[in-house]
């Protein structure tokens, strides 16, 4: 196994009552890395992400984090251990302000509540949310919660921080201020690992691409590469796809 992966997921399966969600897939995440994650839907992208952070247990296989296997490991410990996911459908605290949102994932570090509100107002200052940070969750436009949802999953202090679907319902001017926003995540320090449908989105902002087809893994490369692939063309693709 090289010492350089951050997370490795190797010859892992799921089934669901026969039927394989997931079948031997075989990947890596370098430190550092935004990994992209793309396939039609049903493919098992979320099912996958679902195995690493501990909600889903593979049938078999290894997912080994920082060289530690996380098979058998609760949610709240691989959080622990630093991977972070996000969820497509958005879900803040909507009775909480904005900052009592960030706090709660900051709680998974401290319970010094001085330490928990003054590094949830430097999180909140990082992705652009400390003027409404005493303004209620529910309050917050849809780019804003999808802010709020990066804030909250920062404050659990992640070395690879999972994203479903972020750019769900945003506009292109919505979507380009998301990216921004991750690629300064990456810079400081959290390695990315994005599921995202958008074709542009996903090119341009990943270093590398996998590509999931029924639960197989039919393609590793750069972005480019992955684009010129007859097997992903015609899995998800489609002839004449132009990512320009």
């Amino acid at each position: 196994m090289s010492q350089t992966h951050l997370l490795e997921i190797l010859d892992v399966s799921k089934s669901f009552r026969g039927l394989k969600a997931i079948s031997k897939v075989r990947l890596h995440i370098d430190p550092g890395e935004i990994l992209g994650l793309i396939g039609p839907n049903g493919a098992g992208k979320t099912t996958l992400f679902n195995l690493v952070t501990g909600f889903l247990k593979p049938d078999s296989g290894q997912i080994r984090f920082s060289g530690q296997n996380l098979v058998g490991f609760k949610s709240h410990k691989i959080c622990k251990l630093g991977i972070t996911r996000t969820f497509q459908i958005v879900k803040p605290f909507a009775h909480l302000s904005t900052l009592e949102n960030v706090a709660v994932g900051a709680f998974n570090r401290s319970n010094d509540l001085t330490a928990v509100e003054e590094k949830s107002w430097k999180i909140l200052d990082f992705v652009g949310l400390q003027p409404k940070a005493l303004d209620p969750a529910s309050s917050l436009t849809l780019p804003d919660r999808k802010r709020l949802e990066l804030a909250r999953a920062l404050a659990s202090e992640p070395k690879l921080l999972l994203l479903d679907e972020v750019m769900a319902g945003l506009n292109p001017t919505e979507q380009h201020e998301i990216i921004r926003l991750i690629r300064k995540i990456c810079q400081a320090g959290t390695t990315i690992f994005i599921i995202e449908h958008h074709m542009r989105v996903v090119m341009g902002l990943s270093d590398r691409i996998v590509v999931i087809h029924h639960g197989e893994l039919i393609a590793d490369d750069r972005p480019q590469a992955v684009s010129e692939d007859p097997n992903v063309i015609e899995a998800y693709l489609g002839k004449g796809v132009s990512i320009a």
